[in-house]
């Protein structure tokens, strides 16, 4: 694995950006594309701005990868310019044989200094196996960043700036709403802060904004039928699947979404029980998702854990793995199934 320099990366980046000391080959990565997205188009606007951009920048889509042809674009040389760019898009490593190895690490070694390398990945994951060491060397020479998904301060803070841009505010509390709503991509965000500030009618964006304009990732709609679930209101929780099954939405992950929301509820009675709270419960999520919980989810969990009883929370979990079996075992109409899990999770919640 090369190294992950996700802070050093980003640092050395914006470093470089203001310096105009470039790296000969950087690697952009992660799930944050609005971010990647950015950077590369500053990067490309310092090395490229001129009246032959297009004649010193060589893009390699996905799939289109030649070692020969790459060699050339490196070492052409920049024409009414000081520099080139080299983009090449999703290439996988993993795919690489032996003498593509070899063809690949020498080019990544030799890298002119009028020449700028970047590898860009989006759909493929980047990754090198640690035994190709001159491989992995060569790509550790260079600066690798990663764009992360930002923390709800930074959306926070991202949102105001976006939304003070349109003339309008909105308050923390809807900002955190609002990622949690769309999934607080900020590709999905952009767009729809966009609509938000040619909706809202007041100085200040509300939750009833948000709610008129913004349409909801699958998580957040699944977490709606999972929290009128804990609540008891599960024919509204019936009416929201049913809406969910008529756009056709996956039942699978559909399931998979109120199964994982029915662990966390799990997790949160046994943080409960250990007289733990919002941050115990977080922690304890993180450590098993490898990524801490969004705030909005956290506090709705804790917050319907405490009207609920351990022996729920289990039966609950249980019968999801259940459902989740006969989905993927049976020739069961999969509407039926979750409407089934519903009427099930109702029974349970009867007996506490």
């Amino acid at each position: 694995m090369a190294k992950k320099q996700t802070a050093d990366g980003l640092t050395q980046l914006k470093a470089q950006l203001k310096s105009g000391d470039f790296a000969r080959l950087y690697v952009f990565y992660g799930e944050e594309r609005y971010l990647l997205e950015h950077y590369l188009g500053l990067l490309r606007k310092k090395l490229l701005d001129g009246p032959a951009e297009d004649f010193n920048y060589h893009r390699f889509p996905q799939g289109a990868v030649d070692l020969q042809a790459l060699t050339d674009a490196v070492e052409a040389v920049p024409m009414m310019a000081e520099r080139t760019l080299v983009q090449v898009d999703d290439y996988d490593l993993s795919k690489l044989g032996e003498a593509g190895r070899e063809g690949l690490t020498s080019i990544l070694s030799d890298i002119p200094d009028y020449c700028t390398v970047v590898l860009v990945y989006d759909t493929v994951p980047y990754k090198v196996d640690g035994r190709y060491k001159k491989l992995k060397a060569a790509l550790d020479a260079g600066v690798a960043v990663e764009f992360v998904r930002q923390s709800q301060r930074e959306l926070s803070a991202w949102i105001r700036k976006h939304a003070m841009a349109g003339g309008k505010d909105i308050s923390d509390a809807v900002c955190e709403y609002l990622t949690f709503r769309t999934g607080g991509a900020m590709t999905t965000l952009e767009s729809e802060l966009q609509k938000l500030t040619a909706y809202a009618q007041g100085r200040e964006i509300t939750r009833a904004d948000v709610d008129a304009v913004v349409i909801p990732v699958l998580d957040a709609q699944v977490f709606e039928i999972t929290d009128a679930i804990s609540a008891g209101h599960f024919d509204q929780a019936l009416t929201t699947l049913r809406q969910l099954l008529t756009m056709q939405q996956e039942p699978i992950l559909i399931l998979a979404a109120i199964g994982s929301q029915m662990r966390r509820l799990l997790c949160a009675r046994t943080c409960l029980g250990a007289g733990k709270g919002e941050e115990g419960l977080g922690d304890l999520l993180k450590a098993a998702s490898g990524r801490a919980p969004h705030p909005y989810v956290l506090r709705k969990t804790m917050a319907a854990a405490r009207q609920l009883s351990d022996g729920y929370c289990r039966r609950a979990v249980r019968a999801c793995m259940e459902a989740d079996w006969q989905l993927k075992s049976s020739a069961a109409d999969p509407g039926r199934t979750l409407e089934l899990l519903l009427l099930t999770l109702r029974e349970e919640g009867r007996r506490g």
